[in-house]
């Protein structure tokens, strides 16, 4: 680490205490931009690295709502207004126990750069609650969700703020806060994106993160002059991102063997193929069961429990091709990147928010594999996101084929955007690198033009 890099993060630390997901999340970034940093001094001058660290706005508010049994339960919510030089705040709201201001903060600020990169004009936010539909019933999760919504409505609007959905939040819960917003503001505007499609949702939305991190994968093999074809792939998770990865690698000829979920994951060197994926979705969505029952649905199939004293997780040590992991942050560690390496597998493309631990990414860029970093992945979500906001304001529907026809030449924009940079400051092929100093230089270059606010 150079001892500008060091100063840098102990200032953050120093200022940001207690949030380790954070601290991380900045960390790669400035890594990335002291080249630029060099040269563009301007950019130094104006503080813009110690500018786009530091929220706009962070909203923290309580929630009280009634349960079934008519006690009262209190959890606590979160907005981070992260930065708005190139459009209205988007970026989803999580609902997991996990959830706090630090979480947030990293994902907010991921979600900077991820925007940017996808040449749409959205800025960066996060947000989400302690909450945990797990386990509440339909009407729970409505009294949450409504209540929640009962507070940030008044920070929200189609040209402010414009939540989606994120771990925890599908349809059903954006449904229940998009149908508060819209009975206390008396309008119906576009101010969640993830919507029904009855309701002025989008079509492919759902898909797009998933869909997008393949389209992703393949433009990193077209580097190499190979596809999807064949390839043999790790999943991780179970929910909207991993449903649609695996939906999109069988749709391009590749074969899913493994999904998982946080008790545990399934083995099928069969394959994950369609039918299974419409069992699987079915499990997910609509039973919220656990993916153990495909072992039990699935004879061909094994369910490995999670052993929490492993210090490796043994679903990234399998033979394949390529890696997606579609679960939560820092779910590759250093021992599970080395694993994914010798068992020969060379694409990474990530479906979630930063799932791989530095020491693991340090052993990625070290093996010289095809490695795309989550804000550059991951992106499709938001790109369709920020296309159903395009059709709200249109008051329009496009067609699915249009949808995915955008959505594919997004990704494919992002990956050329990575590729450009990288080359650029000397880094050819390092798409974390190029990710960050192209996600970078169009938020640095709008903030400089908005002057010092």
């Amino acid at each position: 680490m150079s001892q500008f890099v060091e100063d840098f993060m102990a200032e953050v630390k120093a200022k940001n205490p207690a949030e380790p997901e954070f601290h991380q999340a900045v960390q790669e970034v400035v890594e990335s931009l002291e080249i630029v940093l060099e040269k563009h001094p301007e950019y130094k001058a104006a503080k813009i690295l110690e500018r786009i660290i530091e929220p706009e706005r962070v909203i923290l508010f309580r929630v009280p709502w009634l349960d079934d049994q008519g006690g009262v339960q209190v959890n606590r919510g979160l907005r981070i207004e992260m930065n708005s030089a190139i459009g209205p705040y988007k970026g989803g709201l999580r609902f997991h126990p996990s959830v706090n201001l630090g979480i947030l903060k990293f994902l907010a600020f991921e979600q900077v750069f991820k925007n940017s990169l996808t040449t749409l004009p959205m800025g960066g936010g996060k947000g989400g609650s302690d909450f945990d539909p797990k386990g509440k019933s339909d009407n729970e999760v409505m009294r949450f969700c409504q209540n929640f919504m009962l507070e940030l409505f008044r920070h929200l609007g189609p040209n402010t703020d414009v939540p989606a959905g994120d771990i925890g939040v599908g349809g059903r819960e954006i449904g229940y806060m998009f149908g508060m917003y819209k009975k206390i503001r008396n309008e119906f505007t576009g101010v969640l994106t993830g919507k029904g499609i009855n309701w002025g949702g989008s079509l492919i939305r759902p898909e797009a993160t998933g869909y997008g991190a393949v389209y992703f994968a393949a433009e990193m093999l077209s580097t190499r002059s190979e596809s999807m074809e064949s390839k043999t792939c790790l999943v991780s998770g179970s929910g909207n991102v991993a449903q649609y990865t695996t939906e999109k690698i069988n749709q391009l000829g590749g074969k899913v063997i493994t999904l998982s979920d946080s008790s545990g994951y399934i083995y099928d060197p069969e394959g994950v193929d369609a039918d299974k994926l419409a069992w699987v979705i079915d499990l997910k969505n609509v039973r919220r069961g656990r993916i153990k029952e495909y072992a039990d649905r699935f004879s061909n199939a094994a369910y490995t429990p999670y052993d929490h004293n492993l210090d490796y997780n043994p679903l990234w040590d399998y033979k394949a091709d390529c890696a997606f992991p579609s679960a939560t942050q820092n779910e590759i560690n250093g021992k599970d990147a080395q694993h994914l390496v010798d068992n020969g597998v060379y694409v990474i493309s990530e479906g979630a928010n930063m799932p791989t631990t530095p020491e693991g990414v340090e052993v990625f860029l070290n093996s010289n594999i095809l490695y795309g970093l989550g804000k550059a992945a991951n992106a499709g979500g938001v790109a369709v996101s920020g296309l159903e906001m395009a059709q709200n304001s249109a008051r329009y529907s496009w067609t699915r084929e249009e949808v995915d026809n955008r959505l594919k030449l997004i990704m494919k924009n992002i990956h050329s955007a990575c590729i450009n940079a990288a080359d650029r400051f000397g880094q050819p092929g390092n798409y974390v690198v190029g990710a960050n100093i192209a996600g970078f230089l169009k938020v640095a270059d709008a903030m400089m033009d908005l002057g010092v606010v």
